[in-house]
């Protein structure tokens, strides 16, 4: 079901991400919810809310990125990481 607030998203959610990620799933699930209603437009046997987290989280990785020596999701391009830096190495 759709997300209201940025407080109704699930604790795993809320735990691990800054508040503007949570706004991008937020809005990602929500816009996921509405376009996958019908069976035919998900893969496989996904349900509509398995569809819709996984669409937030690829909304989310697209700004964001998890830090993995702190665990820490930050904003691209905060730590000196960019896809575009990412292509350019050697």
């Amino acid at each position: 079901m759709p997300y209201q607030t940025p407080g109704d998203l699930p604790e795993s959610v809320r735990a691990h991400l800054p508040a503007h990620a949570q706004e991008i799933y937020l809005a990602a699930y929500n816009n996921a919810w509405n376009e996958y209603a019908a069976p035919a437009e998900r893969r496989g046997e996904e349900s509509r809310e398995e569809a819709a987290h996984k669409v937030a989280w690829a909304a989310v990785k697209r700004q964001y990125e998890k830090d993995e020596r702190t665990g820490r999701w930050e904003a691209r391009g905060s730590t000196g990481h960019t896809p575009e830096r990412e292509k350019a190495a050697p």
